[in-house]
């Protein structure tokens, strides 16, 4: 073993290899055990320790502690170290005490003391140490206490440029802990002129505090621009030589560059100031040049902060999409890039030109390059380089070259990688709608998806295929025959065989003149599919059965015994029993002329967005084109019922980004007498004008959708969605009265901003009479919380000031996600979750009698997992589920035992996380 080197303190090198010299975790505990003995018998009886020997002893320490063992004594010694004049004794107590002191102990008082004093020594280096520490600390304390004295170091014109290095970054630590931390007015003009610091470090520093800046507050730091533009003129003019300190492999200052182009994103093309904006543009130009110039060398290190800066470069020629000439240069740039033997260039490339297909100046450049990119989504041998390629032919394709794009896509389909199979069955069955001049070729690409890819094609897809035959009679009797082509397959998929079952259902009259195609032979035709079909898809074609019936009446008593059969009749499943047994009564007692009443052809469906649209959005989103609107999106449902339209629900409740559905008006929307504007959106009861429904945040615990508040002049209602740490919340303002509400402003209002981020989006401020606008709202949990967000509306009404307060349904059981456990595991992590701070009770008095189903039907709307057959007792309820945070994920374990005898409930909820049980016990006591 090689001899440890410690800065000269022997004693530590020693240990240090005595520990790697240990055979077995129990010589290590038992050498660590004696060194700390030795320690603490030095701190406590020897007051003579001079400064080397704390450092050592204190190294020890912090090395003990980095191997995982809990260290407690030694932190008085190692503030002490703090006072001393001696860089490597400074250093180590810095060290100490970011590692090991917590931000709540008693020393921090001590600590922040002896850190001031460094600040204002006059040695650049103890001012330093202490920036660091105050940084890699990062507390809300640190930040009040140097929150005046770091910006006046950043500043001052005494200041070392090593120091303001230190101060910018210091402070961008306690601005994203702290962020009123920041002083504004003459201040911000200040820090912004930094950029014109002869120091490119201090310049590099500032930069990545200034975009931080700028993202909280762009307006007020809206003079950053001009000069960010100017020192990146000055930057990309220069030769390599003339940043001599700044210059990486021949390129000058790569990544203050990057960190320059990425601020300029942060705001809008300068368009008051013409001579900026061409100033920038010659940046951009020159930059373009530079990157096709011959390497100056072959390593790839040059190569990539080339590139590095190129790449940023477009995207904020992207960002601005102002400058056709610089969108076609770019464009031109990247396809010279998908040639290129490196793959994450061309990966890059690819998404790149993703972007550029979406502007109006550069999509027909990107087509230019169809070909090359069909050959990367074919050829690739990395599948993520595939992927993007299929995302930029989605993004490039239009009405000219649709058709090509769909067939190579289709073709790609049968080999292509099964990770990416769903998301392109999804968009070639978007394009082929979007771009379709002619329906059956719409027809026969949705078909071919499913006799090639059936398994990833979502129901959406055969929905939306059924829908569109429905509202355009010219493609019903092509659609009838193509899949009755189809069906005759030796083997097809099951979607085949409900698409099947339900366009001859509705259309098999239009080729029953053929003897091919006779009713009897469509009738055996999907019957030989029934005994290979799931329940769901047996229950579809006994309602085309029916269907047949009164298309075909010669063919009934075949029907009947279909339906008498004891598979159907007496099937297990209920949905198929009572079908059956419905069906056979109706094609029974019923007259033809009822029959036909009953059994009438489904009628067109309303428009709305595109279901398939919406599903891609999820898995994608940006980039999805927005005016993919046809009609209502068809959607079976297998809910028992004696008919009727191939038991069609026109309801689908598809979503965008997280799979939240807005409401296809979110314009205003005008209306006589508007009493409940959110009445058929929440299937809620209609209330009278003079109705009051106070705010109630409570109800909202079992439940994502309904009325916020409710008063004679507004009406406020709420639907919201939440995956994993994220929520999208969307608010719908309604105008219950005859004249215009204006200057409506909302504003949040909550004191864990740590804890839990909201932004909300603006929204019109005038409400017209009788009107309904929406606003969204997106939430992420950072970590948990107990108090959720309020939100005060101020408007004018008659110009007459108006106030309402309430709270939003931003609550912690929101976050969690369902987990589904056996009753071996929800017992053994029970019992490993039973200490006095990971659980939390209460008992409460029922509300009213104890109703077991209503208790169960809120349990499952609160968000965790009901698990049954768990409890030995049938009457006692438990829940299991995982709270997202964006810093942890916490298990939670809930218990309700209710006690009908008392009219009592005992809640008992146990989680890795004190706060987490407490909160979620607060939440769901007094409940039921």
């Amino acid at each position: 073993m090689p001899a440890v080197r410690g800065d000269g303190m022997r004693g530590l090198a020693v240990f240090i290899s005595d520990i790697r010299n240990c055979k077995s975790k129990e010589a290590e505990i038992k050498r660590i055990n004696k060194e700390l003995a030795n320690i603490r018998s030095k701190f406590k009886g020897d007051k003579t320790l001079d400064g080397y020997q704390k450092k050592k002893y204190v190294c020890k320490l912090l090395f003990i502690f980095l191997l995982g063992h809990d260290i407690d004594f030694g932190h008085m010694e190692a503030v002490n170290l703090l006072s001393s004049n001696k860089y490597s004794e400074k250093q180590i107590g810095y060290l100490f005490i970011s590692v090991l002191v917590n931000t709540n102990s008693d020393l921090i008082k001590l600590i922040i003391q002896s850190i001031k004093n460094d600040l204002q020594s006059r040695n650049p280096i103890h001012v330093n140490l202490a920036l660091q520490c105050i940084a890699n600390i990062g507390s809300k304390d640190m930040a009040e206490a140097f929150g005046t004295e770091i910006p006046k170091l950043l500043v001052s014109g005494d200041t070392m440029d090593v120091v303001k290095q230190s101060a910018a970054l210091c402070l961008l630590r306690l601005f994203r802990k702290c962020p009123e931390i920041i002083p504004g007015g003459e201040w911000t003009s200040r820090i912004i002129h930094l950029l014109n610091d002869p120091h490119m470090g201090v310049v590099t520093a500032a930069t990545s505090l200034i975009d931080a800046l700028v993202k909280k507050n762009p307006e007020e730091y809206k003079g950053c621009v001009t000069l960010a533009v100017a020192r990146l003129s000055r930057i990309v003019t220069a030769s390599y030589t003339d940043l001599q300190d700044y210059t990486y492999y021949f390129v000058p200052a790569p990544w203050l560059s990057v960190k320059l182009l990425r601020l300029l994103q942060n705001y809008t093309p300068p368009s008051e100031e013409p001579g900026v904006r061409g100033r920038l543009s010659e940046c951009l130009e020159t930059i373009f040049n530079k990157a096709q110039e011959p390497p100056k060398s072959k390593k790839v290190q040059h190569s990539n902060a080339k590139n590095a800066v190129l790449f940023e470069a477009i995207s904020l020629i992207i960002h601005n999409d102002s400058e056709p000439n610089l969108l076609v240069r770019a464009c031109n740039q990247l396809g010279q890039f998908l040639s290129n033997r490196e793959t994450n260039l061309r990966y890059l490339a690819l998404e790149s030109m993703c972007h550029l297909a979406t502007s109006e100046f550069s999509h027909e450049a990107v087509k230019k390059h169809q070909e090359v990119v069909i050959l990367s989504m074919k050829m690739e041998k990395d599948v993520s380089v595939r992927q993007q390629a299929v995302d930029l032919l989605y993004a490039m394709c239009d009405k000219t070259n649709a058709e090509e794009i769909v067939q190579e896509m289709l073709a790609y389909l049968e080999t292509a990688d099964y990770s990416i199979r769903e998301e392109m069955v999804l968009k070639v069955a978007i394009l082929s709608e979007k771009y379709a001049t002619d329906f059956t070729w719409y027809v026969d690409v949705i078909l071919n998806l499913i006799r090639i890819a059936g398994d990833y094609v979502s129901e959406e897809v055969w929905y939306r295929v059924i829908q569109i035959v429905i509202n355009r009679d010219e493609v019903q009797g092509y659609a009838a025959k193509t899949v009755f082509e189809a069906l005759q397959a030796p083997t097809c998929h099951e979607n085949m065989v409900k698409v099947g079952g339900y366009i001859l259902g509705e259309f098999g009259n239009l080729i029953a003149g053929d003897t091919r195609s006779s009713p009897q032979v469509q009738f055996e035709l999907l019957h030989s599919k029934y005994h290979l079909c799931s329940a769901a898809t047996r229950a579809l074609l006994l309602s085309t059965y029916i269907k047949l019936v009164n298309l075909f009446p010669e063919i009934k008593n075949r029907v009947q015994e279909v339906f008498r059969a004891d598979s159907n009749l007496r099937s297990a499943d209920v949905e198929l029993q009572q079908r059956a047994s419905e069906y056979l009564q109706l094609s029974i007692v019923a007259s033809s002329d009822v029959l036909a009443t009953v059994l009438e052809e489904m009628p067109a469906f309303p428009e709305r967005e595109s279901s398939i649209l919406a599903v891609l959005k999820k898995k994608k989103p940006g980039r999805i084109p927005d005016d993919v609107k046809e009609s209502k999106s068809p959607q079976p449902s297998i809910t028992p019922a004696p008919v009727i339209n191939n038991s069609i629900n026109s309801n689908n409740s598809s979503a965008d980004l997280l799979g939240l559905s807005t409401p296809p008006g979110t314009n205003a929307t005008t209306g006589n007498g508007l009493l409940d504007v959110l009445g058929d959106l929440y299937s809620t009861p209609k209330k009278s004008p003079t109705t009051v429904q106070q705010n109630n945040i409570k109800k909202f615990l079992f439940k994502n959708n309904g009325v916020l508040f409710e008063n004679d002049l507004i009406q406020i209602g709420v639907k919201s969605e939440f995956r994993q740490n994220l929520g999208r919340i969307g608010l719908f303002y309604g105008n219950k009265t005859q004249s215009a509400i204006q200057n409506v402003h909302p504003e949040l209002h909550w004191t864990d901003l740590h804890k839990l981020n909201v932004q909300m989006k603006p929204m019109e401020p005038v409400l017209e009479a009788g009107a309904q606008i929406q606003q969204m709202l997106t939430a992420e949990c950072i970590e948990d919380f107990a108090d959720a967000p309020s939100m005060s509306v101020s408007f004018l009404y008659n110009n007459v000031p108006q106030k309402i307060s309430m709270k939003l349904p931003l609550t912690l059981n929101k976050f969690f996600e369902p987990t589904e456990m056996n009753g071996e595991s929800f017992f053994a992590r029970w019992k490993n979750l039973g200490g006095e701070q990971q659980r939390a009770q209460k008992i409460f008095k029922a509300q009213g009698a104890i109703d077991i189903p209503a208790t169960r039907t809120k349990l499952a709307g609160f968000g965790m997992q009901l698990l049954d057959g768990i409890d030995p007792n049938p009457d006692n309820f438990v829940c299991a589920g995982i709270v997202h945070t964006r810093v942890q994920q916490v298990g939670c374990l809930m218990r309700l035992e209710p006690n009908k005898q008392a009219q009592m409930f005992r809640l008992t909820v146990r989680s890795s996380k004190e706060t987490v049980s407490q909160e979620i016990c607060n939440l769901l006591a007094d409940q039921f």
